[in-house]
């Protein structure tokens, strides 16, 4: 479990700004593309200030094409730069994943190990901002479906800038998916360097009876879960891959082989996705020590609704998962 009590308070936009902003001090190589983050500093405020740091040679205002930022990008990555490509939107990579799927993510493999693509693509997940169906998608799952490249999803601004900062440095091609209601977030950030590799998750809460494996926004509605659990004598791990690729997934079979019980909770669409994807590797890896059936919450198999009302029920929520464990743990 990370432990990084001594810092500051900050928030989870603060932290990538940080991030950023320290590795473009560290390396001149790294520059930041996309639509809105040089003046405007992104729709989410994020950048505000890294222009007036930077430039604009460094801090690059696009036109609106999605598949033209991200092939810059590419092509500056495979040169020797190290870009980071801001897709306003999770639902706009749509729009750029030929540049994803076949170029940034295939050219070291089609080059025979010759060329890398150094690059960073950040982009945004989860619903809940009343933003309706083209924004308001949880697509991380399609990214890490692709060999070849790297998805980071933090849920805390701890992670957020040490992941961040790794993601920078990689020399492979890294997406990092923030989710839109997590700007705002508040929590501990050491004033030290740090980094966190990726590939290693982390036990956000310690617990006997029940493991919950939650994702990005998720890991917080866990949380909750686990207190209301606890007051039902129910003790639940949380856990927190913070990367769906590579994944930790020793970490997730060791939790389930400790308390015997599973949930698997991601704001994804739940079909084909990344709760799947974890439940068949709890489900293998700790087979003889389950008690239950892996169980699974994501997203309603539907377009993200525009009312509120309908919004929130297609989403996953804290008295989902609660009542999901009390089932599991037979508390009916």
């Amino acid at each position: 479990m990370s432990t990084h009590e001594n810092g500051r308070e900050i928030t989870f936009g603060e932290a990538i700004k940080e991030a950023l902003m320290e590795e473009m001090h560290r390396d001149s190589h790294v520059f930041i593309i996309g639509e809105d983050v040089a003046a405007a500093g992104t729709v989410f405020k994020v950048l505000t200030g890294l222009l007036d740091e930077f430039g604009p040679e460094r801090v690059i205002d696009s036109p609106i094409s999605e598949a033209g930022i991200t092939g810059i990008g590419v092509g500056a990555a495979v040169t020797g730069m190290r870009p980071v490509v801001d897709i306003m939107f999770g639902d706009f990579t749509t729009l750029a994943m030929d540049q994803m799927v076949n170029q940034a993510a295939k050219t070291h493999y089609m080059s025979g190990g010759k060329l890398r693509v150094p690059m960073v693509i950040r982009t945004t997940m989860g619903a809940g901002r009343r933003s309706a169906a083209q924004h308001s998608q949880s697509l991380h799952a399609w990214y890490s479906h692709v060999p070849g490249l790297k998805v980071a999803i933090p849920s805390t601004p701890y992670d957020a800038k040490g992941l961040m900062k790794t993601a920078i440095r990689e020399d492979n091609p890294v997406v990092i998916v923030e989710d839109k209601m997590m700007y705002s977030l508040k929590g501990i950030v050491p004033s030290e360097e740090y980094t966190i590799p990726l590939g290693v998750a982390d036990v956000k809460r310690v617990g006997e009876d029940i493991t919950l494996v939650a994702t990005s926004q998720m890991v917080h509605l866990a949380l909750e879960a686990s207190q209301k659990l606890a007051a039902l004598g129910i003790s639940a791990e949380v856990v927190d891959p913070r990367t769906t690729f590579p994944l930790d997934k020793q970490a997730l079979v060791n939790s389930v082989k400790k308390t015997s019980r599973a949930i698997v909770i991601d704001q994804g669409y739940q079909r084909y996705g990344v709760t799947g994807e974890i439940a068949s590797v709890i489900a293998d890896g700790a087979f003889y020590y389950l008690d239950a059936p892996v169980k699974r919450i994501g997203a309603m198999d539907v377009p993200i609704p525009f009312s509120p009302i309908l919004e929130d029920l297609t989403i996953p929520s804290v008295p989902d998962i609660v009542e999901m464990a009390k089932t599991l743990c037979g508390r009916y």
